[in-house]
């Protein structure tokens, strides 16, 4: 198992990580670190334990704000599924409809056509 170094709040951390993932874990302790930088810069000197729980809570809300997100996209999609399911069903009985209006004017038109050419019935090669 891979050990990587972050350094967070001035103190360096040895940690270990799955294969692969040394640069996220880097990638983050950089995060934490750089938001502790700017809590200090707001804040001032108030002490490296406050500095790294105010981090935490912030890094929560903004976890909190996206699942919460996370969550009103998935009602959404979910939403927009059952619209499209109901589209395609009322799209489907619709074409239904077309086919047996068709079907039914193709009949009319052959009685009609029957009807206008009484005579023509049964006789072949005449012409």
């Amino acid at each position: 198992m891979p050990h990587v170094s972050v350094t967070i709040a001035g103190r360096p951390y040895r940690m270990a990580c799955d294969e692969g993932q040394e640069e996220h874990l880097i990638r983050l302790g950089r995060d934490i670190d750089e938001r502790i930088g700017h809590l200090r810069g707001a804040f001032g000197e108030i002490g490296d334990q406050r500095l790294v729980v105010m981090a935490a809570i912030t890094i929560s809300d903004e976890l909190a704000e996206a699942r919460a997100r996370i969550r009103a996209l998935e009602s959404d999609l979910e939403g927009q599924r059952d619209a499209r399911a109901s589209a395609l069903a009322r799209m489907e009985a619709s074409e239904a409809e077309v086919a047996r209006t068709i079907e039914t004017v193709a009949e009319r038109i052959e009685c009609l056509v029957a009807e206008l050419t009484p005579g023509e019935r049964g006789v072949v090669g005449m012409g």
